[in-house]
């Protein structure tokens, strides 16, 4: 094996660490940012270990087509290095990016969605109110022709 393919993969650990590090960091934003009483928050280390599972088998794949799944020991500390990588210097440019993502693009799309279905439920309540207001006559009808025929006994 030469030395410029392991500085490759030795780079592809280190990009799989911090990697690890993004998608640890925002699965556990995402538990953080749900109620104290979520079904989210019921499962959380579920989901965690899920996530590490999840990292493991794509770092696996990441070593699997650098070098043909080939495991060196320097591999787990270059994750450690890349996860040290992500907790030191690229916590916060993610953390934007990520921002940055959900206020251009998630937030639109979530206010299009709610904003159609808001308006497909109004215009069902507005047509009910019109079946409601064309209907009435008849339930007039026929609620005094019932109470004609069938009175009560009682009185």
């Amino acid at each position: 094996m030469s030395l410029s393919v392991q500085f490759l993969s030795l780079l592809a650990m280190i990009g799989t660490g911090i990697g690890a590090g993004a998608f640890m960091d925002l699965i556990g934003t995402g538990i953080d940012a749900t109620g104290k009483r979520s079904i989210i928050r019921k499962y959380a280390v579920f989901l965690e270990v899920i996530g590490w599972i999840v990292v493991g088998c794509a770092s696996f794949y990441i070593l699997f087509l650098v070098r043909d799944g080939a495991w060196r020991m320097y591999d787990p500390v270059a994750q450690i290095c890349g996860l040290l990588l992500y907790a030191s210097i690229f916590h916060r440019p993610f953390r934007f990016f990520g921002r940055l993502l959900n206020m251009l693009i998630l937030k639109p799309i979530v206010f299009v969605v709610v904003l159609i279905f808001k308006v497909v439920r109004q215009i069902f309540r507005l047509v009910f109110r019109v079946l409601m207001f064309l209907l009435k006559p008849f339930f007039y009808l026929y609620n005094r022709i019932y109470d004609s025929l069938f009175k009560n006994s009682e009185k």
